[in-house]
């Protein structure tokens, strides 16, 4: 059953599961929820996560929002010892004073995946979209 006060956008390889959710709040404001991996699997660990920033990117873009309305990030990858070389990228990605409360924890994932990015974005409490 649908919720009405909640948008999805269904995984295009997997319906059952979202890439993005949106909940508005009743008085305004809410959240989005979006996941992203890497679209190309045979780049490197910086650059799976270069990308996968970029599916984010392209979440927020699409809803009006940008990266300073990230409030949690939740960052999976396949070897913990590899969090420099994230950091690099995440330090380049982030404004300055904008970071969000960040986790940081290795799985195993999908063969290639090497990364996965779960972000939490305020939204705006303005008039809703």
């Amino acid at each position: 059953m649908a919720l009405p006060d909640i948008r999805r956008t269904p995984n295009p390889d997997m319906p059952t599961k979202s890439s993005v959710a949106i909940y508005r709040l009743p008085g305004g404001g809410g959240f989005l929820w979006g996941v992203a991996t890497s679209r190309d699997l045979s780049l490197d660990l910086p650059g799976q996560t270069t990308d996968a920033l970029a599916v984010i990117d392209g979440y927020l873009t699409a809803h009006g929002l940008d990266r300073t309305r990230i409030v949690k990030a939740e960052v999976v990858v396949t070897d913990h010892n590899r969090k420099p070389e994230f950091d690099a990228v995440w330090a380049q990605w982030m404004p300055d004073g904008c970071g969000p409360v960040r986790s940081f924890v290795q799985s195993i994932m999908p063969d290639g995946d090497l990364v996965e990015i779960i972000v939490t974005a305020a939204l705006p409490t303005g008039p809703q979209g």
